[in-house]
């Protein structure tokens, strides 16, 4: 039911603030740690998504500008400056960057894109903003508590469908893949030594999956929420602390301050002041895009075989590291006329992550075969053929290979029907 009751716009304005500084500081990190160079430019071949092959790195230095212009973009969503057009450049320049190579897929990248696309569609520019300053009659006091709500909404979709995740034997029973990662953790300062502890895997698994799933219902409580946001810190800081997920943690710990915000404004006190007010076109925007998050992680169900296997369906679901996967790689090609083949040194092409990320999902040992057979075309072979010998172990069982090593990988062409061409299924 869609909560109308007046309420403070500040609240808005706020996560508005946190949302935009935190993204600065995204920008900034990823342009000095040398990752523009090393995963835009200087990879010899990208990954796009299937329908976003238009989606291209824009080289050096285009792609510099492109991160000056997110950078420059977040800080005016902080600021509130020009925000109708700071908010949609920042949307579209992220997004942008996060489709050139899905090797790089994260699930805070996706929720980044999601938030940045929200504060597009509401009025968070109408306190607390070099907008306001610039023309005072634009200035809103009041908006209809829906609008909080969304982000709520959006946050507790992603905990629900991560812990939903988790109900599985492999995670609750098999205590994997945390069987694998914690022993590897023992290294870090105080808690390291616990890592080790036989049973510890099984603690972090049940506890992992009863936060995600119980978490948006403590938040939304007001007796259980401050209780609900510090575990919401000690669950990301110690997540933050043993894996490499960025600004993740932080990106969630800021944002889940929306489910702080103060009581309903009386039906009085809004006579003299003007409420924020939506199109109707934009609500329908925010009804599909609500209809499409809860569908989306479902979609799986639609393909044959072992989800975590072929990887049908997994991506933008909130599957949040629920595998180990480990493989190895070699591709073979084919000269059409003289039937000889030679074996790809895949370092000629991939940086380690790329490398790494293909050998092990399917599709994109389809995007890389296609790859190859067009570029030893390129190089003056006949009708080249690419077969690839894939060996992959999951959640630390033992390998088995994922394609038929005698399959012309491409011929084959990824999208939204199944892969075909995985084996072992």
């Amino acid at each position: 039911m869609i909560d109308r009751r007046p309420m403070p716009l500040a609240p808005l304005a706020i996560l508005r603030i946190l949302f935009g500084s935190v993204m600065v500081i995204s920008c900034v990190r990823f342009a000095w740690l040398g990752w523009i160079k090393e995963q835009y430019i200087d990879p010899v071949v990208h990954f796009p998504y299937a329908g976003f092959e238009w989606v291209v790195s824009l080289g050096d230095p285009g792609m510099y500008i492109l991160f000056g212009v997110m950078t420059l973009a977040a800080a005016f969503v902080a600021l509130g400056a020009w925000y109708r057009i700071s908010s949609a450049v920042f949307f579209l320049s992220f997004t942008y960057v996060e489709l050139i190579d899905k090797t790089y897929y994260l699930n805070h990248y996706y929720f980044v894109s999601i938030a940045a696309f929200l504060f597009c569609l509401l009025p968070a520019h109408k306190r607390l903003s070099i907008d306001v300053l610039r023309r005072p009659q634009m200035k809103l006091d009041v908006m209809p508590r829906w609008m909080l709500d969304v982000f709520k909404l959006q946050i507790s979709i992603v905990y629900l469908f991560a812990g939903i995740a988790k109900i599985n034997h492999a995670w609750l029973i098999d205590a994997m893949p945390l069987r694998i990662w914690l022993p590897a953790q023992s290294d870090l300062p105080i808690i390291g030594p616990l890592m080790t502890l036989w049973w510890l895997p099984w603690v972090f698994s049940w506890a992992g999956m009863l936060f995600d799933c119980s978490v948006p219902f403590l938040l939304w409580n007001k007796r259980t929420r401050p209780f609900a946001y510090v575990a919401v810190i000690a669950f990301h800081v110690v997540t933050g602390m043993m894996f490499q997920i960025g600004v993740f943690p932080l990106v969630m710990i800021a944002m889940t301050l929306v489910f702080f915000e103060p009581g309903a404004t009386s039906t009085a006190a809004i006579n003299a002041e003007r409420v924020a007010r939506l199109p109707r076109p934009l609500r329908l925007v925010l009804a599909a895009h609500f209809v499409l998050q809860i569908l989306l992680p479902w979609r799986h169900l639609l393909y044959p075989g072992e989800l975590l296997w072929t990887e049908d369906g997994y991506r933008f679901s909130w599957r949040v590291m629920l595998m180990e996967k480990a493989a190895t790689a070699t591709f073979t090609v084919w000269d059409g006329a003289t039937g000889r083949g030679g074996i790809v040194d895949n370092t000629e092409f991939l940086n380690a992550h790329q490398e790494k990320q293909m050998s092990m999902q399917p599709d994109m040992v389809v995007q890389y075969a296609r790859f190859l057979r067009d570029e030893y075309a390129r190089r003056g072979l006949t009708r080249p053929r690419v077969t690839a010998d894939v060996w992959v172990t999951l959640n630390g069982a033992p390998a088995r290979r994922m394609v038929d090593p005698a399959r012309d990988l491409a011929l084959d062409e990824i999208g939204v029907a199944p892969s075909s061409w995985v084996v072992s299924r």
